[in-house]
């Protein structure tokens, strides 16, 4: 049974035309890419857009596209699928967000669906969801302010490898794979980042350094 199979065994299948090998791959990966989509769709489509809506679609797309894959096969499926997820994400908010007209500077890029300033209000939007302490709204909603613009200060790699590891909850490994890093490399770069984090917030917030 298609059931019983590893990962590669599934890709084997797929490669033969065996599309059920496909639902089956992407229902082990459906947590990972439901929680991408929950991290980097913007807030403000919440109660219209769906993560699960998201995903169906991704799977429509991946569906036709999956032939493309085994073109170039040597990338981890599981970045592969990140990509049709993430196009799906940026079709989403070019239907819902983006005015028709627009010039080039509006196009966004797949890692930071928003652009630099929409990827920050998504991760602070994610710590946001985790505080829901009624009597402390207003401490949050400054805090969440101030995480933002932090967020914001940082470089684009940085703000992405904090999405990765902390909220879309991926290992060193994974993460390293989806930046084209290696993983003492993406390792490394996690520790700056969330040190470069912290001297922002405190810098921001007027806190001495510990």
């Amino acid at each position: 049974m298609l059931g019983t199979l590893n990962e590669q065994e599934l890709l084997e299948r797929l490669r033969d035309g065996e599309q059920p090998a496909l639902a089956l791959l992407y229902d082990r990966h459906r947590d990972k890419l439901r929680r991408m989509v929950q991290v980097r769709l913007d807030p403000k489509l919440a109660g219209r857009i769906a993560p699960s809506d998201v995903l169906q679609e991704a799977y429509i797309d991946a569906l036709k596209r999956y032939p493309h894959y085994f073109e170039k096969a040597d990338q981890p499926f599981f970045g592969w699928l990140r990509l049709v997820v993430g196009q799906r994400i940026a079709d989403v908010h070019r239907e819902h967000l983006v005015a028709k007209k627009r010039d080039a500077r509006q196009e966004f890029a797949f890692g930071h669906p928003l652009g630099p300033r929409g990827s920050a209000a998504c991760l602070a939007s994610c710590v946001a969801g985790t505080l829901t302490s009624p009597s402390g709204a207003a401490a949050r909603n400054e805090d969440v302010a101030a995480l933002e613009i932090a967020l914001g200060e940082l470089d684009e790699v940085d703000r992405e490898i904090l999405l990765l590891r902390h909220f879309e909850e991926l290992s060193n490994s994974e993460t390293a794979q989806v930046l084209g890093l290696q993983a003492p490399a993406a390792s490394k770069r996690y520790v700056r980042a969330l040190a470069r984090l912290k001297q922002i917030m405190e810098v921001n917030m007027g806190t001495p350094s510990a």
